[in-house]
This record gives structure tokens, sequence and C-alpha cells, in this order.
């Protein structure tokens, strides 16, 4: 293990990627190869279509991702691969490629869970970035706020032993935060991805203009402690949770909905993606932002945004302040949200936390995060078995 090169494979979705990180802190490559405009037409992900193109794209994005390291394959000291969750289809297809490149190559194969990926995304940033003024990564715990498109999962992640272990403190009880994004969008007729969107627009708009707000969430009687049924709560089981680190975002999407109905906001929405289209790129000015919403589109969309962060920010410290701890760490996909990194910048500043995000770039789905999770399990010899298979409900944290 001279370099400690490890190979990361990334297919949970809708993005396939490759990347080559050195002992956990450097990255020599990063490829990604997006499926936006597969999926654009039909507002969302279709996971037939993702696999498909996961099939057409993971040969070629392995090589560029080993040539722009300037590494073979013998180069490798380990193969790492997103085992779950995620879509069967779409995980199936990195999952077989890594295991026939590690067993071709005699390398160790590794499994990593892509939301622990999320979390190295941060650490990984932090390592390639380390000043004296930060905290030693290595020995102090993080509470980690995973936030995307289908994922809002707090956890306290702790070294331990040269590892990290994980306790799962709050998650959402429906839609993730993403999702609710990505579903608002459409509804007002934004396009797909729409976070990055609703992120633009919402500058140009009167945050405070709908008075959004989140039901206090309790535990259903009826239920005797077991998890509702719905799919983010196959993963990841609230029985021992505290309420007040549960979200909940279907309420505030079906909020939208009912505004948009009584304003009669709906037939605007129609002729938004062609405007979109024929811009072909975020708007730049209120100008810009006009020529694609109205006024009270505007208010609207910020009002949403408004309120997500704050529910997010307002659950996240509150965990924070009844687990004691100093920093934390905002990953996925969400997390490149401008108004989410500049409000919980100003939230942990005044609370005296340090906090942080990973960049832009390893926000979304990336293979760099797997490859930086996976490094201290090579350390530690803990490898996956041949019979490794793709788990689209693996749970993270205990």
């Amino acid at each position: 293990m001279a370099r400690g090169l490890i190979l990361g494979i990334e297919s949970s979705c809708d993005e396939t990627a490759a990347a080559v990180v050195e002992r956990g802190a450097r990255t020599l490559s990063s490829v990604v190869a997006s499926q936006i405009a597969t999926h654009l037409r039909y507002g969302g992900v279709v996971p037939e279509l993702a696999s498909r193109e996961h099939l057409r794209a993971i040969v070629p994005v392995v090589r560029a991702a080993l040539a722009e390291a300037n590494v073979t394959l013998a180069d490798l000291d380990a193969i790492a691969v997103t085992s779950g969750p995620g879509l069967a289809g779409a995980l199936l297809v990195g999952i077989a490629y890594a295991k026939a490149l590690a067993y071709a190559q005699g390398l160790p194969l590794i499994a990593v869970n892509h939301l622990e990926g999320h979390i190295h995304a941060v650490l990984l940033q932090q390592r390639q970035q380390m000043s004296v003024t930060e905290p030693d990564l290595n020995d102090e715990p993080a509470l980690a706020l995973v936030v995307s498109g289908g994922h809002t999962h707090l956890y306290l992640a702790r070294p331990v032993d040269g590892t990290w272990q994980y306790t799962l403190i709050g998650r959402t009880l429906d839609d993730a935060a993403g999702e609710a994004y990505d579903k608002v969008a459409k509804l007002l007729g934004l396009g797909y991805p729409g976070g990055p969107w609703i992120d633009a627009l919402s500058r140009f708009g009167n945050p405070h203009a709908v008075p959004f707000s989140f039901a206090q969430i309790k535990h259903k009687v009826h239920l005797g402690g077991r998890a509702p049924r719905t799919r983010a709560a196959t993963s990841s089981p609230i029985a021992t949770l505290d309420p007040r680190f549960l979200f909940s975002f279907s309420g505030i999407k079906t909020a939208v909905l009912r505004y948009v109905e009584l304003h009669n906001l709906r037939a605007e929405a129609a002729v938004r993606v062609p405007r979109m289209l024929a811009m072909g790129r975020p708007p730049q000015d209120k100008d810009d932002a006009l020529a694609l919403c109205p006024p009270d589109t505007l208010d609207l969309i910020a009002s949403f945004q408004h309120a997500v962060v704050g529910d997010l920010i307002k659950k996240t410290f509150a965990a924070a302040e009844s687990l004691g701890a100093k920093r934390i760490l905002v990953t996925g996909g969400v997390a490149a949200n401008q108004e989410l990194r500049a409000r919980f910048t100003a939230a942990a500043t005044r609370r005296g936390l340090f906090i942080a995000f990973p960049t832009l770039a390893l926000s979304t789905d990336n293979a760099a995060m797997i490859a930086a999770a996976a490094w201290p399990r090579l350390v530690a010899g803990e490898f996956t078995p041949e019979s490794l298979t793709a788990n689209p409900s693996l749970a993270l944290g205990i």
C-alpha cells in the first residue's frame, strides 16, 4: 500500500462517477457523467433509463478517471463502490463493474454506504484545506446533516480507532428536502433538476410573502413506536428518535400546490420551461427573473425556500445543542444551495460552532467521496465479500 490509491465508483442514482483518491485526503481525479438531459423531459429520474445510461457510461468514466489521475489499474491499492442506498438497477451496474475489476486485478473491494460518502465529502474537503485554525478531524465528533434529493438525515459521526461510527439522530418521515424542491419546481414549471432554479429565482422574491410553517412532529400512537410505511422509514427506523429532530416536507409541498391553485398560477407554469430553455442559464438579475416568473411566483419561490432552510436550521442546531456538538457538517446536493450555506454559516457563527460544507462539486453525487470513505476501511483491512450486491434501502448508523 505504497501510495494508498483507491478507485471509487458511484452509480446510486443518475450520475455515473469514478475518482482516484490518495489516502483519503488527496483527489487525483474525479469524473462525473450526468444524466440530466436524459431525465429532463420526465421531470425526474426514471430508474430504467438511469440503469441504461450507467451501462453506457461506466467504462469510459472509469478510464477517464484513471487517465486524469495518471495511474493504471496496477497502481491501485483498492476499489470502492457504492452499495446503497439508491436505485437497485443503477447500483448493480457500479457494483458489477467494481467486482469485475477487483477480481481481475486481485484488489480488495470495499463497499461504501452512499450517505457515509456524503459525510466524507466534507471531511475530504477539510483534509485538503487543513489549517492550524481548524479542529483535528480525526479526534472530534461532528453532527452531520445529509440533505439531498433522496435523503434528509442527521447523524452524530464519531472517529473510533481510526474508523468512523454513526448514530442516527433524525431524519425525514416522508419527502427529502431535495425531493420537495424538485416537486415544487415541477409544479411551478421550472424544469428539472429544480433545486438550482429555485435557489437562483428565490433571490428576487420576498421570503416573507407566504407564511409557510411546519407542524410539530409527534409519534403516531397507533403505530406503537414502529416506523410509518414510507420509503424513508425502510432504511431508518424512528422508534428511538427524538421527534424534535424529525423532518417532514410533504406538507409544505401540498401547501405550495394549494397556493398555486388558489391564486391561479398553474396556467403560467406551462410557458416557463420554454422560456428557461431559451434563456439557457439561471437568471442573472431581476429582469431575467421576471422574464420567467411574475412577482407573486417569485415571492412564492422565495418563501418556500426560506421556510425549508429555516426548518433545517432549527432542527439541526437543536440537535447540536442537545448533543453538545461543537462542529457541524452539512453535505449532499441541497448543501450547494447558496441561501442554505449563508444562513447555516450565520447561525453557526452566532453560536460559536464550527461548520463546514463540501465544495459545490463534492456536494452532488461523486465518486471521490466514496473513495475517501473507503480509506479508513482499507487501513483497517475491512473488505467486502464476493457476495456483495445492491441494497437499495441500506441504513447507516446504529
